[in-house]
């Protein structure tokens, strides 16, 4: 007897994560695979379509801050801190006053 083995994953064309089709939603644009964890995220554009609607000189910036924004590093809320102890938004130079 053959034995079946079925392969229900999709690759996600937002981040290319292979996930299960049946968790995931088609792209706004073009109706392509995206997974629910982008989804959940506010991604509702595969790359390709988002790559379309980005400004012309944003495209090269954004793809970059997506990866490696994507859920890696190993700061708290957002980020690390300032290494001057400046609080964030201050101009360069300013001194923290306490």
């Amino acid at each position: 007897m053959i034995e079946l083995k079925e392969h229900d994953t999709m690759l996600c064309r937002a981040c290319g994560r292979e996930e299960r089709a049946s968790e995931g939603y088609p792209c706004g644009e073009c109706g392509t695979f995206v997974c629910l964890m982008c989804t959940m995220r506010g991604v509702t554009l595969c790359e390709p379509c988002s790559a379309k609607h980005a400004p012309p000189g944003a495209a090269a910036t954004a793809k970059g801050a997506t990866k490696a924004g994507a859920g890696g590093g190993s700061g708290g809320a957002g980020g690390a801190a300032p290494a001057s102890g400046a609080p964030t938004g201050a101009p360069p130079g300013a001194t923290p006053s306490a």
